[in-house]
């Protein structure tokens, strides 16, 4: 008897044996290297067009401020040159007036135009040195993503690439939440500072202009008041653009923006501010310095809202490393600084505990009673000592919304900081 053959074997069961179809593991390896091949192609070609378009813009910036420092110069020797002139025919006492009223009309429109072309040099220089230290870096980026680009795989297709360069929702929204909050305070400090002082210009001019038809010699004192109120204003500019981005930092380095820092600081705040650094200073990586300016100025800044007696700064260079220091000093600290023993009665001889004033002995259980109470007194009184001193210290320790900051900001970097002393001293460590 034959045995019946086995059924053919069909070429559509043997991926099903085999667990299912799905892809190699090398056609992902290579998918992936694809994706950032295209990647790597897509960032250089954005940097050498971010480069081209810097080269330009540089270009004019520098015509431009060539052209306000040419015209400041210009205003600032004829506003000279008018002021020397109206000055000779007051000391004569025997002026037209006609041409006194137009000297100093003249002296006014100067004095607003010479203020006008400084504060566009300085936001001139200010965006030129920004966009210097942008070029800069995608000049040595550059040659980098060219040497990746050349090494990495040619790109099979454009699938993937999104999927990389894809940004989540919440990083994104988190992104334009700062941005927005970054155009706020600017918008804000412009408006309630060089925006005010260029009105309360506009305003000093117009009375000097209404009063050289009147009153030459009271228009003569406005035009003084009016100068005075110009380089108010060019003061808040600077100030304004320090805050935002000191320009010596980058000139200069950290220490000399410190020691300006803690000068314009404790003047705003009514509080002294001493600052040192111990050790050879040296230029440390941009974003390093930065970030270390920053954390002392919002540590400062922090002090300073607590009112202490002073604050002290300090930065100590190593060869390998930067540590810095903020610390909120308070002279003449209420008794709640005192030793929790400091005040309070010395306890009892235990040979006199138990004995009434007239000297006779009480039972031993009220005596137990007496000790007991007395104890619990002295231990409630020293809770309520040390309670009210870590309320004090916590009052006059670093702000939680400065330190949240602060924290955050070193994260970014890997900086170690810290808070010693109840809050009252801050302390960084960064490799450099």
């Amino acid at each position: 008897m034959e045995r019946p053959s086995p059924a053919p074997r069909g070429p559509a069961q043997a991926p099903a044996a085999l667990g299912g179809a799905g892809p190699a593991p090398g056609q992902q390896v290579a998918e992936a290297q694809a994706a950032s091949a295209e990647q790597v192609a897509a960032a250089l070609a954005d940097a050498e067009h971010q480069l081209e378009r810097l080269g330009v813009e540089l270009g004019e910036i520098e015509m431009l401020e060539q052209q306000a420092r040419t015209e400041a110069a210009r205003h600032e020797q004829r506003r000279g040159q008018l002021a020397d002139r109206l000055a000779t025919m007051q000391a004569r006492g025997d002026g037209d007036p006609g041409e006194i009223r137009e000297a100093v009309t003249q002296l006014a429109t100067l004095a607003r135009r010479a203020a006008t072309m400084d504060a566009q040099v300085d936001v001139l220089v200010g965006k030129q040195r920004v966009l210097v230290r942008y070029r800069d870096h995608l000049a040595r980026l550059v040659p980098a993503l060219r040497a990746a680009a050349e090494w990495a795989p040619q790109p099979a297709g454009e699938a993937g690439a999104d999927a990389l360069t894809a940004v989540p929702a919440q990083v994104s929204r988190a992104i334009l939440a700062a941005q927005e909050d970054m155009r706020r305070d600017i918008a804000r400090s412009m408006h309630d500072g060089p925006a005010q002082s260029l009105a309360n210009i506009v305003l000093q001019a117009q009375i000097v202009e209404h009063l050289v038809q009147s009153d030459p010699d009271a228009a003569v004192r406005e035009a003084g008041a009016l100068v005075g109120v110009v380089q108010h204003a060019l003061d808040e500019t600077k100030t304004f653009i320090f805050n935002v981005r000191p320009m010596v930092l980058d000139d200069l380095g950290l220490v000399p923006t410190l020691r300006r820092l803690a000068r314009d600081r404790g003047r705003e705040a009514g509080v002294p501010i001493a600052f040192d650094s111990m050790g050879a200073d040296r230029r440390l990586d941009v974003e390093l310095e930065a970030t270390i300016f920053r954390i002392m100025d919002e540590a400062t800044a922090g002090y300073a809202s607590r009112r202490p007696s002073r604050i002290e700064a300090l930065l100590t260079w190593e060869p390998d490393a930067v540590a810095g220091r903020v610390e909120a000093v308070y002279v003449g600290e209420t008794a709640l600084e005192m030793p929790p023993q400091a005040g309070l009665p010395a306890p009892a001889d235990p040979a006199a505990v138990g004995r009434r004033e007239q000297g006779e002995d009480l039972p031993p259980a009220l005596a137990a009673m007496i000790r007991e109470r007395d104890e619990e007194a002295v231990l409630a009184r020293e809770a309520a000592t040390a309670g009210a001193r870590r309320v004090e210290r916590a009052e006059h320790g670093l702000p939680a919304a400065t330190w949240r900051d602060v924290e955050q900001r070193a994260r970014s970097l890997g900086i170690a900081v810290s808070l010693v002393g109840d809050g009252r001293v801050l302390e960084l460590n960064a490799r450099a």
